[in-house]
């Protein structure tokens, strides 16, 4: 064998090598996206559940009773195209019921209103950051996807391009304001 054929065969092998790393960190990635889309939708389940168990309770008024209960079942039984607008609405109702502290107060003080409402607080708090992993997983497959050698060797197969959940999760101020 001449030096040049075992360069080339070297340098071939180097290459598949990187490609072989690269497609195993781009698989990597979307187990990741995977995990955090899981832990993101439990937490909206969560959020939907105690906002609907709270609107059952009789601790709210009728009015606010009704429209968290709507939107807590709406964000449940939504279907994955409109699952993003179905939990923005939760968050706009959550915002609109408890939007001042007396409305958190009213509820702590019904029995087991106090669990409740801290129980409302960590859900409303974990979703930002659950959806914030998501979301960063999401950008980092994302990146990696954009790569010429990602794209001109199909390292990623026939993996659905990833999406971002984009929604509005902003929590309650009375809720957030009384728990910090």
């Amino acid at each position: 064998m001449t030096p040049t054929l075992i360069w080339i065969i070297v340098a071939l092998v180097a290459v598949g090598l990187y490609l072989s790393w690269t497609a195993g960190r781009l698989d990597r990635l979307h187990a990741r996206i995977d995990a955090t889309r899981a832990g993101l939708d439990a937490q909206l389940l969560r959020r939907a559940s105690v906002a609907q168990e709270l609107a059952t309770a009789g601790v709210l008024d009728p009015a606010a009773s009704i429209v968290l209960y709507e939107a807590a079942h709406a964000a449940r039984q939504a279907e994955e195209e409109q699952r993003e607008v179905a939990e923005s609405e939760l968050s706009q109702a959550l915002r609109a019921v408890f939007a001042e502290s007396a409305q958190v107060e009213a509820v702590r003080e019904a029995p087991g209103g106090e669990a409740a409402a801290h129980e409302l607080t960590e859900a409303v708090r974990r979703v930002p950051m659950a959806r914030r992993f998501h979301n960063d997983a999401v950008g980092a497959a994302r990146r990696l996807r954009q790569h010429r050698k990602v794209r001109w060797f199909r390292l990623a197969g026939h993996a659905p391009f990833p999406m971002a959940f984009e929604m509005d999760d902003e929590p309650p101020a009375a809720l957030v304001d009384r728990a910090a």
